[in-house]
């Protein structure tokens, strides 16, 4: 007799074991019961949730300086690194420039603060002095200056993700300049290291649901859902612009890539819901940029571009921040000329840039926006206070949405995508594969190269390809520079 169906009850149990994003999904739902009920309660879940995104946080910068290290160490050209970095600083100045854009078209189409005839005088502002922690956002000069580090540990103590890919960048143009005969144990160590951190975001993700059903019980306790009655037009507006910008960008990977963003939604399901739920694009970079790396993108392409994303290329924020601007305008009663609207772009195109890691930062923005135009109260930003916290998934999901298709986009465009695996792994093909990850980084279209070949540090990569029977493993490194030293030696 064929053996029978488990039932409904085990399949469940069954899927709930072993499903992240089965477990995410559950503790979203319950998060959202707890803060509907229990208010009082959800109020002090917040450490769930802050706990585990203060572990993230704490691999995150070791974790990049390892993936930009190795990448360059890998590739063995410097200017090619060079190249990514110019042609991602592009990307994203057009994705977020297109993103004000969007974000401007559709506040003056619908309108979402026309008709509310708020006073200014009547709004109290102390709300946003405590958000912002009387913070203010760094100018260009600073910002650039800020990217530069003052000390080495310094720069992993403050967790500054620029800082540290200064510093990787730095090593890695180290170790190519020096060559794998003065320095044979240095790579195999920083590839060991990554692989220890990149076991250590396993065990982390493990508390993922626990993080996730404690942000949303908080964030359902302190706003209720009432608030998306008040605010309903300017929500639907955010996340309809939001939809539509997520659409383009699906448009230009395939026609950049051939790859096809649902698809890619797919794969990183898990990570986004997570994201979603923490209200954090920082809890899910470890993972994504282990899958980025498994669906073929070259190690130091997502070394250097979704990192540096978080600091350059924030989509959702620019869009909140272009339809925030003109709600506030059209609540107060103030009409902003074509010429306001157009300074409206060339601000939020600076202030952005420097948001990341600051708190109440899209108040800032705002705030020096409008104090930009001179024609929109200052304090009237406090309008947008009830509403911040529920526009946090529509920025997460755009916003690393955007860094994604960024990675993919120059990855091709700088010939670092291997495009069959990428296909393969989106189409859920070559599952051993993926979990694998690959062994070394893809080479530009055409490039021959044995299965399993590797370069060693600082060596000509035109010399040729090594066969798979004296293909090097990561352990096997350390031993293999040593025979190579050998004779140079002698």
């Amino acid at each position: 007799m064929p053996p029978s169906a488990p039932s409904l009850p085990r399949r469940v149990a069954r899927i709930l074991r072993t499903s992240l994003f089965a477990q995410v999904a559950c503790a979203l739902v319950l998060g959202i019961v707890v803060g509907k009920l229990w208010p009082d309660v959800a109020t002090d879940l917040q450490p769930l949730g802050d706990g585990f995104t203060r572990l993230i946080k704490t691999i995150i910068s070791p974790l990049v300086f390892c993936v930009v290290v190795v990448g360059i160490a890998k590739a063995g050209d410097l200017k090619a690194f060079g190249r990514i970095g110019l042609k991602a600083l592009i990307w994203f100045e057009v994705a977020s420039t297109l993103a004000l854009i969007i974000g401007l078209l559709a506040a003056n189409i619908v309108q979402p603060g026309s008709g509310m005839n708020v006073d200014p005088s009547t709004l109290d502002t102390s709300a946003v002095d405590a958000k912002t922690g009387g913070g203010s956002l760094p100018s260009t000069t600073e910002f650039i200056v800020n990217a530069l580090p003052t000390s080495f540990i310094g720069a992993f103590a403050e967790n500054s993700l620029l800082q540290v890919l200064v510093l990787a960048c730095l090593v890695g143009a180290a170790l190519l300049h020096l060559g794998h005969t003065k320095v044979p144990k240095v790579l195999p160590a920083v590839e060991q290291a990554q692989e220890i951190i990149f076991a250590i975001v396993g065990f982390v993700m493990r508390l993922a649901p626990i993080a996730v059903f404690g942000a949303m019980a908080v964030l359902i306790g302190n706003y209720g859902l009432g608030v998306i009655e008040t605010y309903g037009k300017l929500i639907i507006l955010c996340y309809v612009a939001a939809a539509l910008f997520v659409a383009l960008l699906a448009v230009a990977l395939r026609l950049v890539t051939g790859l096809s963003l649902w698809k890619f939604l797919r794969y990183i399901r898990e990570e986004m819901l997570l994201a979603l739920g923490t209200a954090s694009t920082e809890s899910v970079m470890p993972r994504v940029m282990q899958k980025l790396r498994k669906a073929g993108a070259r190690d130091d392409a997502v070394g250097l571009v979704l990192p540096t994303g978080y600091s350059f290329n924030l989509d959702g924020a620019s869009l909140y921040l272009s339809i925030g601007t003109l709600f506030i305008a059209q609540a107060v009663g103030v009409d902003l000329s074509l010429g306001q609207q157009i300074t409206v772009v060339l601000v939020l195109m600076l202030t952005s840039k420097g948001m990341a890691g600051i708190p109440g930062s899209a108040f800032l923005a705002l705030s020096a926006t409008a104090s930009s135009l001179g024609a929109i109260p200052a304090g009237a930003v406090a309008l947008l206070l009830g509403v911040d916290r529920i526009m946090d998934s529509m920025r997460v999901v755009t916003n690393l949405l955007g860094n994604c298709v960024a990675v993919f986009a120059v990855s091709r465009w700088e010939g670092a995508l291997d495009l069959e695996r990428a296909k393969k792994v989106l189409d859920g093909e070559d599952v051993a594969a993926a979990e694998e990850g690959p062994e070394s980084p893809a080479k530009p279209e055409g490039a021959e190269q044995s299965a399993g070949a590797e370069q060693p540090v600082g060596a000509d990569r035109s010399a040729g390809t090594e066969s798979p029977a004296t293909a090097r493993t990561p352990a096997a490194v350390p031993a293999q520079l040593a025979k190579e030293a050998a004779p140079e030696a002698s």
